[in-house]
């Protein structure tokens, strides 16, 4: 099945909160050689301003995967695992990602292409708080072979 052009423009439903742990920060940090105190102690990210330990920039695909989910698991998309590949991915952030922030996700599909036999579907997941104010937006672009 090909992937379905008319995704371009849709908008997936917010995804439920998602609590920032302070120890998945510090797994998170861990699994990408972070070495900033920022991301391991407490004290050290209260000295710098922020509430609690701060999660690396590239923390939010945490949360973008919550929406990446959706996409693959849209049977309207026409996508098969199997066959994507991750191309490309941005992040653009307003404030930095810090335990105990309740965070959520909505996805706009920016972007559908076809090139070459293969498709290319960019998605912009906006991460806000609770309140509504923007965190960071994540934006992913996924090649789907068109071999199947």
């Amino acid at each position: 099945m090909p992937i379905n052009p008319e995704l371009q423009g849709r908008v997936y439903e917010k995804t439920p909160s998602y609590l920032v742990g302070r120890e998945k920060i510090r797994e998170f940090s861990r699994a990408v050689f972070s070495t900033s105190p920022l991301n391991f102690d407490v004290e050290a990210a209260r000295a710098a301003g922020y509430a609690d330990v701060v999660a690396p920039p590239t923390f939010a695909i945490v949360l973008q995967e919550l929406t990446l989910q959706q996409l693959i698991g849209d049977e309207d998309a026409g996508i098969e695992l199997s066959h994507v590949v991750h191309g490309d991915q941005r992040f653009s952030s307003t404030r930095p990602i810090v335990a105990g922030d309740e965070l959520t996700a909505t996805m706009t599909i920016a972007s559908v292409k076809t090139l070459g036999g293969n498709a290319m579907i960019t998605s912009e997941s906006r991460i806000e708080d609770l309140e509504g104010n923007h965190v960071v937006t994540s934006i992913s672009t996924l090649v789907v072979r068109g071999d199947a």
